[in-house]
């Protein structure tokens, strides 16, 4: 029984799809087996893509999703968070949710937990903006994994977090027309999977810099069916980036060519930059992009079809197509 359930997590949280590098729009790339990629704080790990997975802790996330933490901040409990408990009624009835507010789900990266970034900058962005709910997912029990993992328990992660958002919603009310999912990095993959297991009906799905390695043709990723309008930014991009780099939404937005940021010298830097510059256009709506009609373009920078702002609060909004936006160098860019 043991060996028939860890045949299933393999299976079906690491699917490849079978289409070719060369039908992907954007870089054509491959990861070496060992990489370094950097934790929350920054700290550059060691990584062997081909490690053998924990299938014992797999193996608990299959079984219990719904353990992951999740963390309400209202303007009524800006930097004190509540608790909100999957199954537990009270724990949703005797906080600050109001459904008739929008809701903003995050979900961080790898080696990172609901303190670490984007979280903080992100939610007080919104919360000076409006009056919002935010709910930061914690899913650190698998995240704390080695990288290999973690990827393997993207999915059931990500099922877990929409099967929250439906108890949620039962419980207190709520519309999904009035969701916004946010990850960043793996978290990218994460609300992916949280919109897919809400037959894609959430108001929109942010990625910013959905994660790479192990990502280029994996069939989990985030894709433009996971929500009414599925966005992606992509800021470090290149061969050696720590993002996918290429387009995997309704709109994909490449700032400054999606591969290297004006004021940075590192791919951390770099990839941080996605929640940078959407936390600045939560607040500012100021970051207007160009249509592309190829990646060509893209990287030429000489788009010059319609324009669409990048990022922003808005929960109707809409767009399709390969997008460039140049920035400056630092906040608010």
């Amino acid at each position: 029984m043991q060996l028939a359930l860890l045949f299933l997590i393999a299976s079906s949280a690491y699917v490849a799809t079978a289409v070719p590098l060369e039908d992907v729009v954007g870089l054509e790339k491959t990861y070496p087996r060992y990489i370094e990629i950097p934790d929350g704080e920054g700290i550059m790990r060691n990584v062997d893509l081909e490690a053998e997975p924990d299938w014992e802790l797999l193996s608990d996330v299959q079984r219990n999703a719904a353990n992951n933490g999740y963390f309400l901040f209202t303007r009524r409990n800006q930097n004190s968070a509540q608790t909100l408990t999957m199954n537990n009624a009270n724990s949703i009835r005797n906080s600050n949710y109001d459904g008739n507010r929008p809701t903003i789900v995050i979900a961080h990266g790898w080696l990172s937990n609901r303190n670490t970034e984007p979280n903080p900058t992100i939610r007080n962005a919104y919360l000076r903006r409006s009056d919002v709910n935010i709910i930061s997912v914690d899913w650190s029990s698998l995240s704390g994994s080695d990288y290999a993992t973690a990827v393997r328990g993207v999915p059931a992660i990500g099922r877990g977090v929409g099967q929250f958002i439906r108890f949620l919603i039962s419980t207190a009310g709520g519309n999904l027309n009035n969701f916004h999912l946010i990850g960043f990095s793996l978290g990218a993959h994460v609300v992916g999977n949280a919109g897919r297991e809400l037959g894609g009906r959430a108001a929109r799905v942010t990625g910013l810099d959905p994660a790479g390695p192990m990502w280029l043709t994996n069939s989990n990723r985030l894709n433009r069916n996971d929500g009414v309008y599925v966005e992606a930014i992509h800021t470090d991009g290149g061969l050696s980036g720590l993002g996918i780099g290429s387009a995997v939404a309704n709109a994909d937005f490449f700032p400054n060519g999606g591969n290297s940021q004006p004021g940075c010298s590192t791919s951390f830097c770099n990839h941080n930059r996605a929640w940078e510059l959407f936390a600045s256009t939560v607040t500012r709506n100021h970051l207007v992009a160009n249509q592309c009609n190829s990646m060509t373009q893209v990287n030429a920078n000489t788009c010059r079809g319609s324009r669409l702002n990048m990022g922003n609060d808005d929960l109707r909004k809409t767009g399709n197509g390969l997008f460039r936006v140049n920035t400056a160098r630092r906040y608010p860019f």
